[in-house]
């Protein structure tokens, strides 16, 4: 009896702390991340991983992952044209092979392209060579369509391991993640208005805006950016991509600078 008695007590602490003990961020299942060795802070710490850049400056980034699409990524660049707007687009590999020109256009017109890997597949638990080959295949796609290489990383899901952080600098890339309550979560198709009232009522100097230039069967992402554009350029913000981004960070306290 004692030991039943026990038994459910642990039960129940258990049950309560899966309620409302704090645990680390994770997204859906396509977009959730592994628990990695060391949280947050440490990879932020160093400059490993970036999620948002602290700045006094009214600058956003906002970014497009998993294109590019031949209609919808073209009526973005056209909204991005339409209000002086930069953006930085997380390219598929496989998707630029098919639409090359696309990307030539995106570079062209002054925004950034990083690297989605080639095939967009789960990072979660990957091997270092898979892992390399996805980045290096990219990284190709890249430059066969634009002549140039990029220096910026976004992992599927935004998993992350020590491996990955160590794999991505030997390759020279910086790993870019998005700031947590800028996920718009736009590739579920939630709305237009949820979309644009996501980024809107969160917006903050130094944000990384999560979108998607595809998701299959949807223009939600191009319909939204329709409000989001105008309101925060009403607002004083500009559209600026990840590299100048990161060249307005204002170093806070505390922070480690590791290039190893």
């Amino acid at each position: 009896m004692k030991y039943n008695r026990l038994l459910s007590a642990s039960i129940v602490v258990s049950l309560f702390c899966a309620s409302f003990c704090a645990t680390p961020y994770t997204e859906a299942a396509s977009y959730s991340s592994p628990a990695p060795t060391k949280g947050r802070a440490y990879y932020e710490e160093r400059g490993d991983i970036v999620w948002e850049v602290p700045t006094q400056r009214k600058v956003i980034a906002l970014t497009f992952d998993d294109g590019p699409d031949e209609s919808k990524t073209p009526a973005i660049l056209d909204l991005l044209k339409q209000y002086d707007a930069k953006a930085t687009f997380f390219v598929v590999g496989s998707r630029v092979e098919k639409l090359p020109d696309i990307v030539k256009r995106e570079r062209k017109e002054g925004h950034e392209v990083g690297n989605h890997t080639f095939h967009h597949p789960s990072f979660h638990n990957i091997s270092r060579n898979k892992a390399l080959s996805e980045m290096d295949q990219g990284q190709a796609s890249i430059v066969q369509a634009t002549g140039a290489e990029t220096q910026l990383f976004r992992p599927p899901g935004g998993s992350y391991t020590d491996s990955l952080v160590k794999l991505s600098k030997e390759k020279g890339l910086k790993i870019i993640l998005w700031s947590w309550h800028q996920d718009t979560l736009d590739w579920r198709k939630p709305g237009v208005h949820r979309i644009a009232n996501k980024v809107l009522r969160n917006a903050r100097n130094g944000d990384i805006v999560l979108m998607h230039d595809y998701v299959y069967k949807s223009t939600q992402t191009v319909e939204a950016l329709k409000i989001i554009l105008p309101e925060l350029k009403k607002r004083g913000f500009t559209f600026v991509t990840v590299s100048e981004l990161l060249a307005n960070r204002e170093t806070p306290e505390g922070l480690i600078e590791v290039t190893k």
